[in-house]
């Protein structure tokens, strides 16, 4: 309960400060040319039968502006005079147009109002993404530091890859650390240079391997070579009563040679799919029992049994041999940090919207992830670190999907805008409700699959 609440925490924490930052935007944007804003709300404040939909508002004297927060978390709102937004105030626009009115001023000046919001968010990201370079500098281990090197799949292997090979770099550049980054790389790649018995081999790649199919296969592509030696067991667990201690290594489970901890991990994710499978706890109880080949610290081998916890634990952890890799830190300077975190967060940015193809894929729709996914990024405990890189993230985020050119978002108005400059002439009033109306249905729907997909994969379904 604890992490959850400090997920949730750092989630709202996040969101809030975007959606504040943003909605700011286009505040400072429509009162800088004389156009009022009446309403400037964190979250939406959609109204249920008396009620208003606020959490809270107030109206500071001398203000036109009433501020506030609304109970729907889907973003945030500022209600500008004389436009069609996400208020759906037609009433207004049925009046003759005012001076102070958005509607009454040059398309160039709404353009600038309308791409504030988005300005702000990517600004934002990278002046973020600068003072966390700043702060805490970079650090990595770059995967040719592996000493036991990488563990591949076997569509890996039967491009020319071999277990515990060093990545060393693609013809795209180096390989600086492991990652999405890396990912992005390999599966692009025409050809990658590995260290191999102390021999640097070229293996060439078709490049356009599918990344969703890379990352989200069992096992994965490609990940570090973990071998089996365990660290620690947890006083009266399944491990503790087989038997195994500090230094034990498991040979075999449930008949499956084990090579690595990867390949220990592997068998109980095979484990796991049979359980979404089990219907009686007899068959759930059938598929917790293991039978275990151990090498113990003093060579003998032994053959034991243990029940396994229903979430398939052994109650052991692996020794983690990243931790004994030698790590690069690059520090930054005050100024140097300005164009790396805009090197940094253009780089996310590109990678974020590379990415964006997969979605409309089948794999990638089930990918989508709700406010549970996007909460389980955030570190189960305070990490200032992590924080904000992840509110940097969450910022470009907002930046990109607001530009979309679909009606309800920032992209929507501003293709109108466009669209109104080409043809030299006003939409009706009538269509550019509808397109609100549209758009605003389709992001309740994305929203709907994006959460229902979280509730699927908490249930064990996906």
């Amino acid at each position: 309960m604890e992490i959850f609440l400090i997920r949730l925490l750092q989630f709202i924490l996040a969101i809030s400060l975007l959606v504040l930052l943003h909605e700011g935007g286009h505040m400072v944007a429509s009162k800088l040319f004389g156009v009022k804003v009446e309403k400037f709300f964190i979250f939406f404040d959609l109204g249920i039968g008396k009620w208003s939909g606020k959490l809270f508002s107030f109206k500071p004297k001398g203000s036109d502006t009433e501020y506030g927060m609304g109970w729907l978390p889907l973003g945030g709102y500022c209600k500008i005079a004389g436009m069609i937004d996400e208020s759906f105030d037609t009433e207004q626009m049925k009046k003759p147009a005012q001076p102070w009115e958005f509607r009454s001023k040059p398309k160039w000046q709404q353009l600038i109002i309308m791409v504030a919001g988005v300005t702000v968010n990517f600004v934002l990201a990278l002046f973020i993404y600068a003072m966390v370079l700043f702060a805490w500098g970079e650090d990595f281990v770059e995967p040719a530091n592996y000493t036991y090197g990488m563990r591949f799949n076997s569509e890996a292997k039967a491009l020319g890859f071999r277990d515990h090979d060093r990545l060393i770099a693609t013809d795209r550049g180096p390989i600086k650390s492991f990652g999405g980054d890396m990912y992005r790389d390999l599966s692009e790649a025409r050809t990658v240079e590995v260290l191999r018995g102390g021999r640097k081999i070229t293996i060439h790649l078709p490049g356009d391997l599918n990344l969703l199919s890379m990352v989200k296969n069992t096992p994965r592509f490609v990940e570090p070579f973990m071998p089996m030696v365990i660290d620690s067991v947890m006083k009266g667990s399944p491990a503790e009563k087989a038997g195994i201690r500090k230094g034990t290594r498991i040979l075999a489970l449930n008949g499956k040679p084990i090579d690595s901890y990867n390949a220990y991990n592997d068998e109980v994710g095979r484990l796991s799919d049979r359980m979404s499978e089990a219907v009686t706890p007899a068959d759930s109880m059938k598929i917790r029992k293991a039978t275990l080949v151990i090498a113990q610290p003093n060579g003998t081998t032994d053959t034991v049994s243990t029940v396994l916890t229903a979430e398939l634990q052994m109650g052991m952890y692996n020794h983690n041999v990243l931790r004994d890799y030698r790590n690069t830190h690059v520090s930054y300077g005050f100024l140097e940090s300005f164009p790396a975190g805009v090197k940094y967060g253009w780089k996310v940015l590109r990678g974020y919207v590379d990415d964006m193809k997969y979605l409309f894929t089948r794999d990638g729709a089930k990918s989508l992830g709700g406010f549970g996914a996007i909460g389980s990024l955030f570190p189960p405990t305070w990490d200032w670190h992590v924080f904000w890189l992840m509110t940097a993230f969450l910022s470009i985020i907002l930046a990109f999907m607001n530009i979309l050119p679909i009606p309800a978002l920032d992209g929507g108005h501003v293709f109108f805008l466009l669209c109104e400059i080409i043809i030299g002439r006003d939409l009706s009033e009538n269509f550019k409700l509808k397109a609100e109306y549209v758009g605003m249905g389709l992001l309740i729907l994305l929203m709907v699959v994006a959460n229902l997909n979280d509730v699927l994969r908490w249930i064990g379904v996906m």
